[in-house]
């Protein structure tokens, strides 16, 4: 049995996604299901295998979703007290030493990974390398480009 690392965020999102389908999209699905059903012949109906296959598409990912939650480990940053330790759901500032270039990323779940919200998957090598680091401590991360050393700038719990 796996256990999905999440924040209380991604949670809340999950839970939010999970319930506008089974409130929202399967009763329209079931809606539609219904009316293509009334136009005729079931082989050739178009309208009908769409809805079916979207029917389907639907339901694998509200069990996903409820799996998810179900093997999920919500983890409160804010209720851990600050160490300058970098563990899941902190937001970590670091700096490139060869160019100073600074950026902010915080530590997520799979599900919660999102780049351009500056959201990184705790199994990302650049997660990997900082997780149980200190402030002030400089990591490497091997990348496709090769070797990149960054200093541990702040960990916020935020």
């Amino acid at each position: 049995m796996t256990k999905y690392p999440m924040t209380v965020q991604g949670a809340r999102a999950l839970e939010e996604e999970l319930a506008h389908l089974t409130k929202v999209v399967r009763p329209k699905l079931s809606q539609d299901i219904g009316t293509a059903r009334e136009l005729g012949d079931l082989k050739e109906n178009a309208e009908y295998h769409a809805a079916r296959e979207q029917q389907g598409m639907v339901e694998a990912r509200i069990r996903d979703i409820e799996g998810r939650l179900q093997h999920a480990v919500i983890i409160d940053v804010t209720t851990i007290p600050h160490t300058g330790k970098v563990i899941f759901g902190t937001t970590v500032e670091i700096a490139n030493c060869e160019t100073d270039e600074s950026v902010t990323y915080q530590i997520v779940g799979e599900d919660e990974a999102d780049i351009k919200a500056a959201k990184i998957s705790v199994g990302s090598p650049i997660a990997r390398a900082l997780v149980g680091k200190e402030e002030g401590d400089v990591v490497v991360v091997v990348t496709p480009s090769g070797k990149v050393e960054y200093e541990i700038v702040e960990v916020r719990h935020l």
